[in-house]
């Protein structure tokens, strides 16, 4: 691991590790707020992504203390937007998906060039939260019109952000066809 700078590395893993705890709440939580006739697979998937986190936050922490630094007791901020439709649901976890990304990334600036086995890590959890973030997508298709979503800044605090899905006009509205529209 030549010239890595383990200030930066700590920090960048910190942030992952306190981001993916939060994922961890945030989709329990999520979990338990499902109501409808496809609460059982929807409780399942988002019981799946609350373990799921809870692993990546164990990895990231076991290369942090390998690195010698010291993993925090803290939990990313999470925002509570009261929206506990599916498709408020889905899209938010897809703006936690797509921030996980960008932590992720983040990583990957740090380490690139300098440590073959921790770009081979970022590389690896970038292609996971990417496949998240497109299944999330997917599930979102079915409620395209009127979905909401959350707007995640630069530290990763979600903020309640209303956007307008509308349906290109035609005779039938294929996922071709669709348009996003952000008020």
């Amino acid at each position: 691991m030549r010239d890595l700078d383990l200030p930066k590395t700590t920090e960048a893993f910190t942030r992952i590790v306190e981001y993916e705890l939060a994922g961890v709440v945030r989709f329990t939580h999520y979990a338990l707020m499902v109501a409808g006739p496809n609460r059982i697979p929807i409780v399942a998937f988002l019981k799946q992504q609350a373990t799921e986190s809870l692993l990546h936050a164990q990895q990231a922490g076991e290369l942090l203390v390998g690195l010698g630094g010291h993993p925090t007791m803290k939990v990313a901020k999470i925002e509570e937007t009261n929206q506990h439709r599916l498709p408020d649901i889905l899209a938010e976890s897809l703006a936690h998906e797509e921030r996980a990304v960008d932590l992720y990334r983040e990583l990957l600036d740090v380490v690139s060039g300098k440590s073959v086995y921790l770009e081979e890590y970022a590389r690896s959890m970038i292609s996971a939260e990417e496949m998240g973030a497109m299944e999330l997508r997917k599930m979102l298709r079915d409620f395209a019109p009127g979905a909401t979503g959350v707007a995640v800044d630069a530290h990763g605090e979600g903020k309640p952000e209303r956007r307008t899905v509308t349906v290109a006009a035609s005779k039938k509205a294929t996922p071709a066809r669709r348009a996003q529209n952000v008020d």
